[in-house]
C-alpha cells in the first residue's frame, strides 16, 4: 500500500519518552497491586520495547483481595448514595484533567492511535457522570402497586451484590477496566479488577485517580496475572462477575459462574455487519465505514467486518471507500494525525494474516492492503478490504478482530437483512440511509444488541442511557443504562399490610373468604387496577 504514510513519532507526544515509562511512576502504580507471585515484563506492541516489569498475583492474593474488599464493602454500602455519586462526579473531572496521561498509557500499552485512545477517556467520563446524575432514579427506593389499594403498601429496594469481579480486555484498556466497575461501586459493591496482563498500567493509573476522588482503597482492588490462575480465582470467590473477551472464554466463565449460582454479564465476539442502502450519502457512508472498520486497528468487539452495499451505489461507494482506506496514515507515531496504529500481539497478527491469506488463496480479491508492515513496527498490518469472500473462507463467518473487512453486493433490502443476520453472533450492526425512520425500521429487524443508524458504533457506545451488549453467542447481560447498574444489585420487595390480613378474618370461613376475594378481584379489574 504505497499510498499509506508512515509518520515519525512526535517526541513531545511520544509516551515512550514521557512520565509513563518513568520507573518511579511504574513502581508507584505497581504498589497498588495485590501481588506476590513473581514478575512479568510488558512490551509496547508498536515498538516491541519493554515497558514495565510488574508483580504477578497468585490465587491466594486474589482471595486476600476479595476478603479485604468484602470487609470494606460492609461499611461502603452504608455510605449515602449522594456521597457515592459525588465521588463519581469528582472522578469525571479528574479523568478529564489527566486525559493526556491516560491517553499516553493507552497508546503505550495497546498500540492504538491517539484519536481512538481519547475515545476511552471520553467514555469513562460520560459513564461516571451519567451514573452519578442518575443514582437516585436508578437505585432509590420505589413505590409499587400493593395487592389492595390503601391496605397494602409495597415498595422495592436494591441490595448490592457484595464483591464484583471484573475481568477486562486489552483492546480498550481504560474504558473496559473502569466503565463496568463505576456503576458497581455506586450501587454499594466493592470491585476486584483483573485487567489484561498486557495493559495493567492504564488500569492502575485510572484506579489511582478513583482513590484520589475519594473511593476507599480496599473498595476497588487490582490483581494482575493470567486468566486461568487469577481470573479463575476471581470467579470462584466473588458475588458477581463481569467479563469482556472472546466467546470461547466467555462460555467457560458462564459455566464456572453457573456452578456457583452467581450472576455474570459477558460481552463477547462479533462479526458485525454494516448495511449501506441505495439512498445513503455515499461519501458520508464511506467515511463512516473507514472509522467503523479500522479504528483501533479493527480490534473492537463492535467494529464492522462485513459491508453489504446496495447495487445502485456499489461502485460509487467502493471507489469512495477505497480512496479513503488507501490514504489512512498507519504509524507507530503518537500524534493526532495517525489514523491507525499497531495490532496488540503476535498471535493477533498471525490470525489476521491467516484470514487474509486463506481468503486470497481461495479466490477472494484484495482491493486494498493485504500484508503485514514490519517496516512500521513488529505488529503492524495494513487496512485490508476484500471482495469475493465465500462461505468456505475462514474470514466469512469467523471473527478476525483486526483491520480486515469484506465487501458484498445486495439487490434488495430483505436479502441484505437476511445475510446480515446470518451466523452465530449478534453484537453490533450499522445501517446507512438518508431516511432516519427507514433506517430505524431496518435496524429493528437486525439481530444485534446495538444498531447504529448513520454511524458505525459510537452513537450507541456514547449514549450511556442505552444498554449495550450482545445477542446469541455475542454475550449475556448489558452494560450502560439501567441494565448496566441493576445487574449489580438484588431487588428486594417490602410489603406492609394494614388493617386486615390477607387471610380469613372476623369469623369468615375459608370458603366465604374465597368468595369475598373473588368479588374483590372482579371489582379491581373493573376499576382498571393492574
Amino acid at each position: 500500500m504505497s499510498e499509506q504514510t508512515s509518520i515519525p513519532a512526535d517526541p513531545e507526544l511520544d509516551p515512550t519518552a514521557s512520565w509513563a515509562t518513568d520507573q518511579s511512576v511504574v513502581r508507584r502504580l505497581a504498589g497498588l497491586l495485590r501481588a506476590t507471585a513473581g514478575t512479568r515484563t510488558t512490551y509496547a506492541p508498536a515498538t516491541g520495547q519493554p515497558v514495565a516489569e510488574l508483580p504477578l498475583s497468585s490465587a491466594d492474593d486474589v482471595v486476600a483481595a476479595i476478603r479485604s474488599a468484602r470487609r470494606t464493602q460492609r461499611s461502603w454500602k452504608g455510605t449515602s448514595l449522594a456521597d457515592r455519586a459525588a465521588i463519581l462526579l469528582r472522578y469525571h473531572d479528574l479523568v478529564l484533567d489527566h486525559r493526556h496521561e491516560l491517553v499516553d498509557l493507552v497508546i503505550l500499552e495497546s498500540g492504538k492511535a491517539r484519536k481512538q485512545a481519547f475515545e476511552e477517556v471520553a467514555h469513562v467520563a460520560l459513564t461516571a457522570r451519567y451514573y452519578a446524575r442518575k443514582a437516585t432514579e436508578l437505585l432509590g427506593p420505589q413505590r409499587k402497586l400493593g395487592m389492595f389499594p390503601v391496605l397494602t403498601r409495597a415498595e422495592q429496594r436494591f441490595v448490592p451484590k457484595g464483591v464484583v469481579g471484573i475481568i477486562s480486555p486489552w483492546n480498550y484498556p481504560l474504558t473496559m477496566a473502569m466503565s463496568d466497575g463505576l456503576p458497581a461501586v455506586l450501587a454499594g459493591n466493592a470491585v476486584v479488577l483483573k485487567p489484561d496482563s498486557q495493559t495493567p498500567l492504564t488500569a492502575l493509573r485510572a484506579v489511582e485517580l478513583l482513590y484520589e476522588a475519594g473511593l476507599p482503597r480496599d473498595a476497588w482492588q487490582v490483581v494482575n496475572g493470567d486468566g486461568p490462575t487469577v481470573g479463575g480465582a476471581i470467579i470462584q470467590n466473588v458475588d458477581y462477575v463481569c467479563f469482556t473477551g472472546s466467546t470461547k472464554t466467555g462460555r467457560l466463565v458462564a459455566r464456572q459462574a453457573g456452578e456457583r449460582l452467581i450472576g455474570a454479564s459477558l460481552e463477547l465476539g462479533g462479526k458485525n455487519p454494516m448495511l449501506v442502502l441505495r439512498d445513503a450519502d455515499v461519501h458520508r457512508a464511506a467515511e463512516g465505514a473507514v472509522r467503523a472498520c479500522f479504528n483501533s486497528g479493527g480490534q473492537l468487539c463492535v467494529s464492522m467486518e462485513r459491508l453489504y452495499v446496495a447495487d445502485q451505489i456499489y461502485d460509487a461507494f467502493v471507489t469512495a471507500f477505497l480512496d479513503r482506506v488507501k490514504k489512512l496514515k498507519v504509524s507507530a507515531g503518537t500524534g493526532w494525525d495517525v489514523d491507525m496504529g499497531s495490532l496488540i500481539s503476535k498471535a493477533q497478527l498471525e490470525t489476521v494474516s491467516r484470514h487474509v491469506d486463506d481468503a486470497r488463496d481461495k479466490g477472494a480479491v484484495v482491493l486494498a492492503g493485504g500484508k503485514a508492515r514490519p517496516d512500521l513496527g513488529p505488529l503492524f498490518y495494513e487496512p485490508t478490504v476484500l471482495s469475493g469472500v465465500t462461505p468456505e473462507m475462514v474470514c466469512f463467518d469467523n471473527e478476525t478482530f483486526g483491520p480486515v473487512v469484506s465487501l458484498y453486493r445486495f439487490s434488495d433490502e430483505s436479502e441484505a437483512i437476511e445475510r446480515a443476520n446470518e451466523g452465530e453472533y449478534g453484537l453490533n450492526a450499522s445501517v446507512w440511509t438518508r431516511d432516519g425512520r427507514r433506517g430505524r425500521a431496518i435496524a429493528a429487524q437486525l439481530v444485534a444488541g446495538t444498531v447504529n443508524v448513520n454511524e458505525g458504533y459510537a452513537a450507541t457506545f456514547g449514549s450511556i442511557d442505552t444498554p449495550m451488549g450482545g445477542m446469541r453467542s455475542s454475550g449475556l447481560g448489558r452494560r450502560q443504562g439501567v441494565e448496566g447498574i441493576r445487574r449489580y444489585v438484588d431487588p428486594q420487595a417490602i410489603a406492609t399490610q394494614r388493617v386486615v390480613p390477607i387471610a380469613p378474618s372476623h369469623g369468615l370461613s375459608d370458603q366465604a373468604y374465597a368468595e369475598v376475594m373473588t368479588t374483590a378481584l372482579r371489582v379491581l379489574k373493573k376499576l382498571g387496577r393492574a
